[in-house]
């Protein structure tokens, strides 16, 4: 009985120093990445190529954290960047009908509807895996081709661009205002993150979330309400997509079929590394963001650096989440 005993604290022993690591391997790799940035050019750890990366992760790092809402509960999205694409199509198009004379106004009504618009976007996907009972790969494979093509048929194959100079001006410092020195972006992350963190660590709902993606039958039998769980995992991610597109608008003011390209490729890649199991069950908020950080960092390393040349980022991510995956299922092997 001793040595059971013993046998036994070993391996809990064993679990929580593996757990540790994973939870903490992230932000290590962030701090071997900037060093090497460091290396690579003199101009890596300036302030402001610092705030540019941390700038411009901020659509993926806001979409990825939804992401780990619907990964943590055993779920998978690949809809996220065309309905980046969908939700910003009808967010400018609404602008661009002139229905509210006030363009503070519009403007309000128009940031509302993209939200409305997330959100509803989400509960499709939610509803069609749970109540539908479809594969969440080959529903949201699906919903994926139907918000690009809407998009494509909105914008004829082209552009729909912001017309109005008012709504430009007025919606410019969104993505390119500053508050104390601080990106209206990154500001954005760190609140969005903040929520996340809060309501998947702190709330009843959360541990739902967390209990679905360990073990679905065993939460139905515990009188969890496993497809309400998960179909509400779908509409934040609906409602992150919605919170980076009004990010999005402001700063290019238009969008077209091509917007939001393999963005689901780098949510699940910075949900991954961030150590967000992929099977579900485990759930971390702030590694993601940091997933999130690590990926555009790598981009902007390739950009200053001649090492390899930026048309490879979508290969690099690739291989990315390919390794992460594998350090993941040699940890599970270890547990």
């Amino acid at each position: 009985m001793t040595e059971l005993a013993a046998g036994a604290g070993k391996k809990a022993q064993r679990s929580w120093k593996e757990m540790y690591l994973r939870a903490v391997a992230p932000f290590v790799a962030l701090v071997l990445l900037l060093v090497l940035g460091a290396f690579a050019s003199p101009n890596f750890l300036s302030i402001d190529n610092l705030l540019n990366v941390l700038t411009r992760s901020a659509f993926i790092a806001i979409i990825a954290v939804g992401a780990t809402f619907v990964i943590s509960a055993g779920g998978l999205d690949l809809s996220v960047g065309s309905m980046v694409a969908f939700v910003a199509s009808l967010m400018i198009m609404f602008m661009n009908s002139g229905v509210i004379s006030s363009p503070a106004f519009m403007l309000v009504a128009a940031m509302v509807l993209a939200v409305l618009i997330g959100a509803a976007c989400g509960l499709a996907n939610g509803l069609i895996t749970t109540v539908g009972r479809i594969e969440p790969f080959i529903a949201t494979l699906c919903t994926m081709g139907i918000f690009r093509g809407l998009t494509t048929w909105l914008s004829q194959g082209g552009a729909i661009t912001l017309r109005s100079s008012d709504l430009q001006s007025l919606y410019h410092p969104a993505y390119f205002g500053q508050v104390l020195g601080v990106p209206v972006p990154i500001i954005i992350i760190v609140a969005t993150a903040a929520v996340g963190a809060f309501v998947l660590y702190r709330t009843r709902y959360g541990r739902h979330v967390i209990a679905v993606g360990s073990n679905e039958d065993v939460a139905r039998y515990s009188g969890i309400p496993v497809n309400r769980v998960r179909t509400w995992t779908y509409i934040i991610q609906g409602l992150c997509v919605a919170v980076a597109v009004l990010l999005y608008v402001p700063r290019l003011g238009s969008t077209s079929a091509t917007t939001g390209t393999l963005w689901e490729l780098q949510a699940i890649t910075a949900v991954v590394v961030g150590g967000t199991a992929l099977r579900g069950g485990v759930g971390r908020i702030w590694g993601t963001i940091c997933g999130a950080f690590i990926l555009e960092i790598v981009g902007n390393i390739m950009l200053l650096s001649s090492f390899v040349s930026e048309y490879l980022i979508g290969a690099i991510q690739g291989a990315i989440i390919i390794i992460a995956m594998l350090v993941q299922r040699f940890l599970m092997r270890r547990t």
